[in-house]
């Protein structure tokens, strides 16, 4: 089942703190809980909305934390938030990433010739709806660009809401840099300069900045499917993620939906005494 909406928390620090329940109301996961593939044969996938278009506040599937809420980054002890790096404004998509999928930070990648991020595989929606925090939307994808992000692969796989009314139009990058003329070089412009703001140098790129085309962007998707598969297992050390499940009923992970609900109790009731 897909997660239908979300509890809200603000608390403390004044950040956002999301908790996923599905359609029949109980807590899940969005790193692990929510399906891969909305529809195998097609190749759509599910992706989790973490920032809407034009905001800029660093929100992020909190891969350490149990069953994985959506939270606002904080660094140093302060919530982190994107410049405005002119001319962008905020996020120039929908930002979030692929459930069930996981880059791992000790496989060298055999393309870019660094090891993961250890984060869930990102995406960056080009559709024209603005959607929202925690959403789980169903997506195409068109292509990816394969950023080195302080020495580590950080694939941005491009793609397109199914349900955006030019979906049909978008079958692969090309299509991209024909339709939306300037979106492309807008999107390695942003990558490569977002973190300038805060002191650090310009990202750079595999493949001189290109971008691959939808078979090598499915390609890598799925083997980042791969490695989430023998992290959920238990077959690669898992670090400090937090693999908390209730769906993958194989992993030595999983938890009763009694244990989920415990768990965000548990949660609730510390932020609640910070609060105080």
């Amino acid at each position: 089942k897909i997660p239908h909406f979300l509890v809200f928390y603000n608390r403390v620090l004044l950040f956002f703190f999301f908790i996923i329940e599905n359609s029949e109301g109980k807590y899940i996961s969005p790193f692990h809980d929510v399906p891969i593939c909305a529809n195998e044969a097609e190749n759509i996938f599910h992706a989790i909305v973490e920032v809407p278009r034009w905001t800029n506040a660093k929100m992020e599937i909190a891969t350490k934390d149990p069953l994985n809420p959506l939270k606002q980054d904080v660094k140093k002890g302060n919530l982190r938030y994107v410049a405005n790096v002119f001319p962008h404004r905020g996020y120039i998509w929908n930002y979030g990433a692929i459930p069930q999928t996981w880059e791992d930070p000790n496989h060298k990648d055999s393309d870019t010739g660094c090891c993961g991020d250890n984060d869930p595989i990102d995406i960056c929606d080009i559709g024209n709806k603005v959607c929202s925090r925690g959403e789980v939307i169903k997506v195409k994808v068109l292509g990816t660009l394969a950023l080195i992000d302080e020495g580590e692969t950080d694939w941005k796989v491009i793609v397109i809401n199914t349900e955006d009314p030019e979906a049909g139009s978008f079958n692969n990058i090309e299509d991209v840099r024909q339709l939306k003329p300037g979106y492309l070089e807008a999107t390695v412009d942003w990558f490569k300069r977002y973190k300038v703001p805060d002191g650090k140098p310009e990202n750079q790129f595999a493949f001189n900045g290109e971008f691959k085309d939808r078979d090598f962007a499915i390609k890598t998707v799925k083997s980042t499917h791969e490695f989430w598969k023998a992290l959920i297992s238990k077959k690669t050390n898992a670090g400090e993620l937090n693999c908390m499940n209730t769906s993958a009923s194989d992993s030595p992970f999983c938890c009763s939906a009694e244990d989920a609900e415990a768990v965000v109790k548990s949660v609730t009731k510390k932020l609640e005494t910070e609060k105080c």
